[in-house]
C-alpha cells in the first residue's frame, strides 16, 4: 500500500485549530477506506519567526520539497506587523510558491444551495454559481522588481513593479483553458489592457493560446468591469484567469458570493508539490476560542485527493460528508443561520469525520 506523505503548516492564528481538523477527517477516511497518510509538521509565518526569527525556515521548506503535498493553515497576525517587509509571516507564502513552483492557484467559488440565505446577494443572483478562478501566482507585481521604499523629495516614494512573460502567461493560460475543457468551456481573462502595458501583454498572449483550444470560448474583460459583474451576474462566468494581484482580490470577493470566506478552499499548483491552503486569513481575533470554520480547510484537503493524489472518489467522499452534515443543521458562527445548530471549529470537524465514517459509498478494501 502506498504511502501519501503530506507536510503540514499550521502557521498562525485559526491556522492552529483548523488544520487538526482537516488531519482528522483525513485520518478517518484513510481507515475507512484504506489509504495510509504520513503527517509531519513544520513551522512557518508568525510562528516560524518567533521560533527561528524567519518565517520560512530552510527546515520548513525542506520538509515541504520531501513531501507529496503541503496543507497549509494561515499566516500572519498583528504581532508581526511591525516588521520590515522581507520578514514578514506572509513572505513565507511568497517564499513557497516560489520554490515549489506553484505557478497557478485554483479556487472553486461553489454555492452550496443549504447555504444561499447566507449571502449578502439575492437567492436568484447566485442560485447554482460554480466559478472556477486560476490566479496566476509566481510572477506580477508581488515579485517584480525593482521594489522597495526609497527616499524621495519631500519625503519617500514606494515602488512595486507589474512584471509578467510570455512563457508566465502562457502556461497558466493553458491550463485555465485546460480547466474549461472539462467544464462549461468558457474563460473570461481579466486584465487592465486598456492602461497598463504588462496587460496589453497578457491579452495578447492569451488570445494567442486560445487558438490552441478552439473548443473553448473566450472572452477579455477589463478588472473593473469584472468586479462589479461578479456582483451584478455571477452565473455569467465559468472560468476566470487573471494576474497575480487581480486574483487576489478577485477571488475573495468572489467567496463572499457563497455567504463565507471560510467556506471557499484553494489549490496551488503546477511543480511536483502542490500546495493546499483555505483562501481566508489568520482571524486573530477569533483565534483560540473554538470559533472559526474548518470548512475550507477541509474542501482544501479533499481538493488535495483530487490533485496531488489523483484520488476523485475520496475527494468526492469529503465534500460528499460536508455537504451532508450542513444539510443536518449544523453551523459554524461565520455561516449561523436561525433554527440551524451552532457548533465550534472542533465539533464541525468530528461531524464531517463521523459523516465520512457512516458513507455507505465508503470502501472498507484496502488499496494498493
Amino acid at each position: 500500500m502506498s504511502i501519501h506523505r503530506i507536510t503540514l503548516l499550521p502557521g498562525d492564528g485559526v491556522g492552529r485549530e483548523i488544520v487538526p481538523e482537516a488531519v482528522r477527517v483525513l485520518e478517518t477516511l484513510g481507515k475507512r477506506r484504506g489509504i495510509r497518510f504520513e503527517f509531519r509538521d513544520a513551522l512557518v509565518g508568525g510562528a516560524a519567526i518567533d521560533r527561528f526569527g524567519v518565517p520560512l525556515p530552510d527546515e520548513t521548506l525542506q520538509a515541504a520539497l520531501e513531501a507529496d503535498a503541503v496543507l497549509l493553515g494561515a499566516v500572519g497576525g498583528p504581532k508581526w506587523e511591525g516588521l520590515e517587509y522581507a520578514k514578514r509571516p506572509e513572505r513565507a507564502l511568497l517564499g513557497l510558491r516560489e520554490k515549489l513552483g506553484t505557478f497557478a492557484n485554483l479556487r472553486p467559488v461553489i454555492l452550496f444551495p443549504m447555504l444561499i440565505d447566507a449571502s449578502s446577494l439575492k437567492p436568484e443572483v447566485i442560485e447554482g454559481i460554480d466559478i472556477m478562478v486560476v490566479r496566476e501566482l509566481t510572477g506580477g507585481i508581488y515579485f517584480g522588481t525593482p521594489r522597495g521604499v526609497e527616499p524621495y523629495e519631500g519625503g519617500e516614494r514606494g515602488i512595486n513593479t507589474e512584471v509578467y512573460t510570455t512563457p508566465e502567461i502562457e502556461r497558466i493560460a493553458r491550463m485555465a483553458f485546460g480547466l474549461a475543457r472539462k467544464r462549461r468551456r468558457l474563460v473570461t481573462s481579466v486584465d487592465k489592457a486598456n492602461v497598463l502595458e504588462a496587460s496589453e501583454l497578457w491579452r495578447k498572449v492569451v488570445t494567442r493560446v486560445h487558438a490552441e483550444f478552439p473548443d473553448v470560448e473566450l472572452r477579455h474583460m477589463y478588472v473593473d468591469n469584472c468586479a462589479m459583474q461578479l456582483i451584478r451576474r455571477p452565473k455569467q462566468f465559468d472560468v476566470l484567469v487573471t494576474t497575480n494581484l487581480f486574483g487576489d482580490i478577485l477571488s475573495d470577493e468572489a467567496s463572499m458570493l457563497t455567504g463565507s470566506i471560510g467556506m471557499l478552499p484553494s489549490a496551488s499548483l503546477g511543480g511536483r508539490v502542490g500546495l493546499y491552503e483555505p483562501i481566508h486569513g489568520s482571524a486573530p481575533d477569533i483565534a483560540g476560542q473554538n470559533l472559526a470554520n474548518p470548512i475550507a480547510t477541509i474542501l482544501s484537503a479533499a481538493m488535495m485527493l483530487r490533485h496531488s493524489f489523483e484520488l476523485e472518489d475520496d475527494a468526492t467522499a469529503i465534500e460528499r460528508a460536508v455537504h451532508r452534515v450542513l444539510e443536518r443543521g449544523y453551523r459554524t458562527a461565520d455561516i449561523m443561520q436561525p433554527g440551524m445548530t451552532k457548533t465550534g471549529t472542533r465539533e464541525m470537524g468530528g461531524l464531517i469525520a463521523d459523516a465520512i465514517a457512516e458513507d455507505q459509498h465508503g470502501s472498507q478494501e484496502g488499496r494498493g
